[in-house]
């Protein structure tokens, strides 16, 4: 082996360690445990309204909106970075300070009860910056990695090791709220309720120190780009670097339409993750155990259809497999929207695992080959960064408005049906657009 294949693959391990140590903060954090515990927090004699600023909430819709805030700051803020970023070859560093921001903030909410809304609110928001921001960093280098032919694979094994790892720390936590005693807890006289508010603060904390620590492997392997001349601030070449790049995208319909249809889709799919287990624990009662086993389950099931999506795009294409993960989530809405026992929560959540994992690496991976030879990576990741949170701004908003107003969020579920039918209808009109089976 030549010393740049050992190169290539050193730095495809340390990219794929990165998707290992932050896939625990969308599961523990934004699915598993956290909205548990947010739930009974904010809930008191099973009355779910909440004040925040002299307002009244549903806590539930409270929490979309926090959300929501955050990915609109996201995707403000992450663009200019992008074209700074490319402009002074850091895109390590800006992946470093997003990552540190996101685990800081992470770690804050242990400090997270019912007497500081504010402040845990303000924890959520800020970590979800971080999470969110590094991503754009951290997908840029997928196409300086992996040349086109290998980027389906590489996209798939990136995120089948954020759900193995993420799962391992999920599996951690949970023995940690549900068997104490393995660590030497003792917890006489508490319920399974109090043993679980008293724990789970640690688990966030747990999730701060597994992101930070693996992500080191991440920075030692990844190279550090190379600086351009600059003209001027690097900040004003960072705004002109976006505006060539939104330039150059107005002569690129391929990618256009993609954005278009990822920009759609992304409203359910993002909305799906965020909002599943209060979903499960609101409308289907299920208790918090069943909850996080069945998160576990989907986590599982979504490496094999990440592998699975990958095979199946090298069969009919690209398209055609997106196409097919979308047909997947519309029936996963319409089920959603009439189930009503825990054992056809567990058959659905089994379901959007087998096309969570595919369509997210698909996405990534496809945007990837549409991309036009260019060193300007982040830049045009930010462009997929911007559709994919403002989507997830206006999905999350969508359905805490929905909720907030009929007091149910299985109403909400009509807004993101309607989101993957438009995005399968957009999709489609790339296929015939390119009139290839890319």
């Amino acid at each position: 082996m030549n010393t740049e294949q050992t190169s290539n693959k050193r730095e495809r391990i340390g990219w794929y360690f990165y998707d290992w140590a932050n896939s625990a903060y969308p599961l523990v954090i934004n699915t598993a445990i956290f909205p548990i515990y947010y739930g009974a927090i904010t809930t008191n004699n099973n009355n779910t309204l909440v004040q925040l600023f002299g307002i009244t909430f549903q806590n539930e819709a409270l929490y979309s909106f926090a959300i929501a805030l955050a990915y609109g700051l996201v995707s403000i803020i992450t663009p200019l970075l992008s074209g700074v970023a490319d402009y002074s070859g850091k895109k390590k560093m800006f992946l470093q300070i997003f990552c540190t921001l996101g685990s800081l903030s992470c770690a804050g909410l242990f400090f997270f009860t019912r007497d500081n809304l504010p402040f845990g609110l303000l924890c959520v928001i800020l970590s979800t910056i971080g999470f969110s921001g590094s991503l754009v960093f951290y997908n840029a280098f997928l196409p300086e990695i992996a040349p086109v032919e290998e980027q389906d694979a590489v996209s798939a094994r990136g995120f089948a090791m954020g759900y193995a790892g993420s799962s391992i720390l999920l599996i951690t936590c949970l023995l940690l709220v549900i068997k104490p005693a393995l660590f030497g807890i003792n917890t006489t006289g508490l319920t399974d309720v109090g043993i679980f508010m008293m724990l789970a603060p640690y688990t966030f904390v747990l999730v701060a120190m597994w992101w930070q620590g693996f992500a080191q492997i991440t920075f030692n392997r990844l190279r550090s780009g190379t600086a351009r001349q600059v003209k001027g601030s690097l900040l004003s070449s960072g705004f002109r670097e976006l505006q060539h790049v939104w330039q150059e995208l107005q002569h690129q319909p391929q990618l256009k339409i993609f954005l278009g249809a990822f920009f759609v889709y992304s409203m359910g799919v993002q909305t799906v993750i965020l909002m599943s287990t209060l979903f499960g624990k609101q409308e289907i009662h299920l208790a918090d155990g069943q909850l996080i086993v069945t998160v576990l389950i989907l986590q599982f099931i979504a490496i094999a259809g990440s592998y699975l999506f990958s095979w199946l795009s090298g069969k009919v294409g690209n398209i055609r497999a997106l196409l097919i993960a979308l047909v997947v989530w519309i029936v996963v809405c319409l089920s959603a929207y009439v189930i009503t026992d825990a054992y056809s929560y567990y058959a659905l959540a089994a379901l959007v695992g087998l096309v969570l994992g595919g369509i997210q690496s698909l996405s990534r991976s496809t945007y990837s080959k549409l991309l036009p030879a260019t060193q300007d990576h982040a830049s045009y990741f930010s462009f997929y960064d911007i559709c994919e949170k403002v989507g997830i701004v206006i999905g999350m908003f969508s359905y805490g408005w929905i909720a907030n107003i009929t007091g149910s969020t299985r109403n909400s579920i009509v807004a993101l049906i309607t989101f993957f039918i438009t995005g399968f209808v957009i999709l489609f009109q790339l296929r015939k657009h390119s009139g290839s089976n890319k």
